[in-house]
Order: structure tokens, then sequence, then C-alpha cells
């Protein structure tokens, strides 16, 4: 694959929370199958990321669409999981869904107890990003959506994502590279901002 390949994980940061984390926040980093989100992960996690990727046989490409990404040898078959420290209180756990659909079930599981999900796209298959935004609204779990560069795949404006993926006006819409740790950042940042929105209008609706 272009893009999204792993680089380096990254490095660990303490083993343990910090005695003042009062607040712990679970969100959700998903997306179609190859889009990047094991690497989004790896880039962000201040601990070395758990990660349960497997090689994939050839009796997965049957099921698994490798057009256009035929260099990827392996695929989640599980979760990646990461940790971020915000501030002295607050703690945000990442978990990485896998893409297939196979994986609903454990989709499902994921969801319990998150605020929300980060949704990775790829302009060059963004007709794959429709059954992961649906599932999403069908658990009622809000989202943003993060465009993940990939080298040699096609750049769109704004407008024209948001058109082709039918997002709300409010649903925040940004771009990124998940190999890139501060762009990464930008990224959750503006899921983060977006749920804080949700919760100000609830509590003063």
């Amino acid at each position: 694959m272009d893009s999204a390949l792993a680089s380096e994980p990254a490095p660990d940061g303490d083993l343990y929370l910090r005695r003042t984390v009062s607040t712990a926040a679970k969100l959700l980093v998903v997306g179609h199958f190859a889009v990047g989100k094991t690497t989004f992960v790896g880039s962000l996690s201040e601990i070395r990321p758990l990660r349960t990727e497997e090689t994939m046989t050839q009796a997965g490409a049957s099921v698994d669409d490798l057009a256009g990404i035929e260099g990827k040898t392996t695929t989640t078959v599980a979760m990646d999981f990461g940790r971020l420290t915000l501030s002295d209180s607050l703690v945000l756990y990442l978990f990485g869904a896998p893409g297939q659909q196979r994986f609903t079930r454990l989709w499902q599981d994921m969801t319990h107890g998150a605020l929300g999900a980060l949704v990775l796209a790829d302009t060059r298959r963004l007709e794959q990003s429709f059954d992961v935004m649906g599932l999403l609204e069908e658990l009622g779990l809000p989202y943003a959506v993060a465009v993940n560069h990939f080298d040699g795949a096609p750049v769109y404006p704004e407008e024209e994502i948001r058109e082709a993926l039918d997002l709300l006006p409010e649903t925040p819409l940004v771009t990124c590279d998940a190999r890139d740790r501060v762009s990464s950042t930008r990224a959750l940042i503006s899921l983060v901002e977006y749920l804080q929105r949700r919760t100000a209008v609830r509590e003063h609706a």
C-alpha cells in the first residue's frame, strides 16, 4: 500500500496512568478495510499500541477487496488499542475497529461506552465508507470524518467530498495523514471538539 503503512511505533510513554487522571474517555477509530486505522492509532498512542494483525491468506482474497492496495499483507482481526493523555486529568483510550463487514458484531460490542468515532476515508474508495457510517448511525454514535492521505490518491474539494458522503452540515470533515502524529492529532481534535459542542447543546436545551 502506498500510504498508511505503519512507520515506527509511537515511542512508549509512561506505562501507568498519572495519579492525577480523573476522567477517561473511549473513542473509536473506524473505517473500511485498509484505510489506515492501525497506522492512525499507532501514530497517536503514547504507549506501545496493542495490535491484532494477522497475515492475510489466499482464502481471504475472495472476501477482502485488494483493488489498489495489492501490497497489503496483514489485516486487523480484533482491534487496535492505544492511549493518549490530553491533560493531567484526562486520558483518551483509542479503539481501532476492523473494517470488514464480517466483524460487525465486534463493532457493536466496541461501541459500548464510546463517546464517538472518527471515520477514516480514502478518496479512491469513498463509497466503501457508507456501510461504516450507516452502522454508526444505526448504533447512535456521533462521528467525524477524516480523509486519510494516500500517495497518488485524487484530491477533491471539501464540498465535493461532503456531498459524496452525504454528510450533515454539522458533521466535521478534515484531512489527515495517519502516518503523522501532528496531523492525526488535529483530526482527533476535530472529533473531540464536535462531541463537546453536542454536549453543550444538550445541556442548554
